[in-house]
């Protein structure tokens, strides 16, 4: 679950200009590649990509959080340095959330404070979905490294936070939840497991230390793009350099795994793809 993926979501509608649509297929690319000789303004084109859009939202929701962590007026420099922008798309953010009923009160050179009360628009989840939310966050709170567990915990409260006191009280008072029978314990600790999820996250190549059945312990250089996690254990979907092909790789039996932030020279959604094509889903173990 992604919090600021739901967050984000909602604040993006409201963005949306009435009259912005999806353009036709192949018109985008044309806009990119034309753009200049046509005298096509690229900010406003930039307008129909969604991904764009996304990160818009993404950043107002951050520049949200910064502002409401502050109780005195903090300068717009020192703002944009935290959230890693500029200052002329800081002013441009504040004004839109000015637009969307943000009370921000200030102006550059003096600085800028958020008056308590502001709240983005409920996001309307039914009874059955916030169940389903709440089940699937107290399962990777007991199946996840802790990092993961604990950015579930927060999804949910933050999800929590925008909804009317009856739906609230449905998330906190959940009867559905998520335990493990005896012979299937949780995942043992592993500290690489954040190293995992970001390496898949990055397209990274992993250097990775494995022991096969025998304890033989044996050094791989993988293209993660999946983790699977079954009842006390779970499994790594990789392309092996090794082995020239895709390998499946228990979890419990990885050694160590490092990232040096090489990037490999495969997209994830194609990797994917091909294993799906090659594998029926399915693999070779190590």
């Amino acid at each position: 679950m992604c919090l600021d993926r739901l967050a984000a979501a909602s604040l993006a509608i409201r963005c949306r200009s009435a009259a912005t649509r999806w353009p036709a297929a192949g018109a985008w690319q044309a806009q990119r590649e034309g753009g200049r000789r046509a005298g096509i303004d690229r900010n406003k084109a930039k307008a129909h990509y969604p991904g764009a859009m996304a990160i818009r939202a993404t950043r107002l929701l951050h520049l949200l959080d910064a502002l409401r962590g502050r109780r005195r007026p903090v300068a717009g420099a020192q703002l944009a340095t935290t959230l890693g922008g500029s200052l002329r798309t800081l002013y441009r953010d504040i004004a839109t959330l000015r637009a969307q009923g943000a009370d921000i009160l200030g102006d550059p050179g003096v600085g800028y404070v958020l008056r308590p009360g502001f709240l983005l628009p409920a996001l309307n989840f039914s009874e059955d979905e916030l169940e389903a939310l709440t089940l699937g966050a107290r399962w990777v709170a007991r199946q996840a490294d802790p990092e993961l567990a604990q950015a579930a915990q927060r999804a949910v409260a933050r999800i929590a936070a925008t909804l009317p006191g009856t739906l609230r009280l449905a998330i906190e008072t959940s009867g559905l939840l998520a335990s493990n029978p005896k012979h299937t314990p949780p995942l043992p600790p592993a500290p690489w497991l954040p190293v995992l999820r970001r390496g898949i996250r990055l397209e990274h190549v992993l250097r990775m230390e494995y022991a096969d059945a025998g304890g033989k312990v044996s050094q791989r250089r993988i293209w993660p793009f999946a983790m699977a996690f079954f009842g006390g254990y779970g499994m790594i979907a990789a392309w092996c350099e090794l082995r020239g092909d895709f390998r499946h790789f228990r979890a419990d039996r990885v050694v160590a795994l490092a990232d040096d932030g090489e990037r490999h020279p495969s997209r994830r959604h194609l990797l994917i793809k091909r294993w799906r094509a090659a594998t029926g889903d399915g693999g070779s173990d190590c």
